[in-house]
């Protein structure tokens, strides 16, 4: 008879994706390995293959969750307009820095197959961020309404590359400034 799941396996799931993120993005998905990645997560390789039979199917889980998270966010904020949607999307990725970098990074590394989910939803959040780009200024089609749409991406997706916690602006200070930006440029546009 098979064994059922132990009740705490979906936090122990979350917590050795969070670690194993956070290791990934220190030293680099390629580099990295199933021994050092049980290492950092304070668990024992036996486990992590219990959770995961290879790196890349652990790679896989931390990009889809953690869009699962950020699509569910960005659709609940897309309806309230552009500056709702770059706040939701700077809070979404707050604490999911090594996430973010390791999406950024890496997912050209995974089978098409395991790529797919997080490209979907990459799909989705364009979809939903050219939509709000557009109720600002629905004249904007086409290739503009791309450039304007990559244009804002490019202005969110790097914080993690510059922010540090309590030092500067707050996630949320700065969405308020990316958002000032991007509507007075696409008053100009």
């Amino acid at each position: 008879m098979a064994r059922g799941l132990a009740r705490d396996h979906a936090e122990k799931r979350d917590a050795i994706r969070k670690g194993a993120a956070e290791y990934f993005a220190k030293n680099g998905f390629d580099r990295a390995s199933m021994s050092g990645a049980a290492k950092a997560c304070g668990v024992s390789k036996a486990l992590l293959y219990h959770y995961y039979d290879s790196k890349e199917s652990m790679l896989s889980d931390i990009l889809k969750t953690h869009y699962d998270h950020v699509v569910e966010r960005a659709e609940q904020a897309a309806p309230h307009g552009l500056r709702a949607l770059m706040a939701a999307l700077l809070e979404a990725f707050e604490h999911a820095d090594a996430e973010h970098k390791l999406q950024l990074e890496t997912l050209h590394t995974l089978p098409d197959d395991l790529q797919q989910p997080v490209l979907s939803h990459q799909r989705t959040l364009v979809r939903l961020m050219s939509g709000a780009l557009q109720q600002q200024r629905p004249d904007l089609t086409g290739d503009r309404l791309r450039a304007a749409t990559m244009t804002v991406f490019g202005i969110i997706n790097w914080v993690y590359q510059w922010h540090r916690p309590g030092k500067g602006l707050s996630r949320a200070e700065f969405a308020e400034l990316a958002a000032d930006f991007a509507e007075g440029g696409l008053d100009r546009l």
